[in-house]
């Protein structure tokens, strides 16, 4: 196939979840399936997206015996996958450092595009991460984000010359690719981890996450935000920063494992929210993957991490899939010592993926289509990384 994927109509490494436990119902406080708290202000954010037909919705998120589902769903379904690590040596089959198989990277680029993977926005996690990110974007006919993740901010300090070089290269990347097929669409992945700050303290990570603020300012990109156990701080500075209040400044907060608290609070500050299977790991995680409103909503996988596993909570709701949807979004997979050209390496997640992640959200709020979903998804990314050119 050709590099690039034809439209067809109808985490970095040790990246974790939460940690959390899924909760029970009893510690949730759901005394039944309606009448709670959390699904009244649920309720309260999500009405505000989908027409008012499809809005009779039970709010719960207590998983149930699954209804009989469709054994096939016509159509292809369309998706942009907006956090990919295409960067990483294990599309190459280079694992911890170590040849383990063939390069299998156009064979995971084909499997996608059978998913109705449209495009992919490529992240940067690094200066050097994004001069590869931008360059494969612009082999492949994608999209990048250029920026230092928080784990990595010692990268400032450490570069010769100092944080203002290592700021000033980020600045010069970025303007020498605003235009065309591989552009720079939004400045990160930045943010706080403070799950992480063996990797580079709390005072580092603030620091150099407030410089990047001024790249999204200077080039008016949204931001690709990262955010770990560290919500006041984030906001906090976010606000102080001038992000939040002005309409014209906007981002995705991507990978989210927080609270419905936190996702209302990001949401009322005009961010929207991604996510992927860890996401999806914990009851916890499902209620507040529920209150994303639909017009903040976006997808993605972080492959090769972020996997949906058995473990998880979304795994009920993921077993409903039609067998039609499971063949494009999980490929019959073969263990690394087994590998075998055109099948995907069981464990690592791929971009085919976010299939998945989408029918789990639509099986969250029942009464809502599938491809309403996907079709609404699909808008919000190309209206707030202004991917005109994918507009159909």
């Amino acid at each position: 196939m050709g590099a690039s994927l034809t439209p067809v109509h109808s985490c970095l490494e040790g990246r974790v979840g939460t940690g959390e436990s899924p909760l029970t119902k009893e510690a949730l406080g759901l005394q039944n399936t309606h009448s709670n708290a959390i699904s009244t202000n649920i309720s309260r954010y999500y009405s505000r997206g989908f027409p008012a037909h499809v809005l009779n919705i039970d709010m719960s998120v207590t998983v149930i015996p699954s209804k009989p589902v469709p054994a096939e769903l016509s159509g292809t379904f369309r998706f942009i996958d907006i956090g990919v690590n295409l960067t990483d040596a294990v599309f190459h089959g280079i694992h911890h450092g170590k040849k383990k198989h063939e390069d299998d990277f156009e064979a995971m680029l084909d499997r996608s595009r059978l998913a109705g993977v449209q495009s992919m926005v490529i992240t940067g996690g690094s200066l050097r991460e994004s001069e590869t990110a931008l360059s494969l974007a612009a082999q492949l006919g994608f999209f990048a984000t250029v920026g230092c993740h928080p784990t990595r901010s010692k990268e400032f300090d450490e570069y010769p010359g100092g944080p203002e070089a290592y700021l000033q290269a980020l600045d010069s990347l970025i303007s020498a690719n605003l235009h065309g097929k591989g552009r720079v669409v939004a400045i990160g992945e930045c943010g706080l981890d403070y799950d992480r700050t063996h990797f580079a303290p709390e005072d580092v990570q603030r620091r150099h996450f407030r410089s990047q603020l001024f790249l999204a300012k200077k080039y008016k990109l949204p931001l690709f935000l990262h955010s770990r156990a560290a919500h006041e701080d984030f906001v906090n500075i976010l606000r102080e920063e001038g992000f939040g209040e002005d309409a014209e400044r906007k981002g995705v907060v991507h990978s989210f494992t927080g609270s419905v608290e936190e996702v209302i609070e990001l949401m009322d500050m005009g961010f929207h929210i991604s996510v992927n299977g860890c996401s999806l790991k914990t009851e916890k995680n499902l209620l507040a993957a529920k209150a994303i409103r639909p017009d903040k909503l976006l997808l993605e996988t972080d492959a090769p991490w972020c996997s949906m596993t058995s473990t998880h909570a979304s795994n009920t709701l993921l077993e409903t899939l039609p067998m039609s949807l499971k063949s494009k979004y999980f490929p019959s997979s073969t263990k690394l010592p087994s590998f075998m050209m055109g099948k995907p390496v069981k464990g690592r997640n791929e971009p085919s993926a976010i299939g998945g992640v989408a029918w789990v959200i639509h099986r969250l709020n029942e009464g809502v289509p599938f491809e309403k979903v996907t079709e609404k998804v699909y808008k919000n990314t190309i209206e707030l990384f202004g991917l005109d050119e994918l507009r159909v």
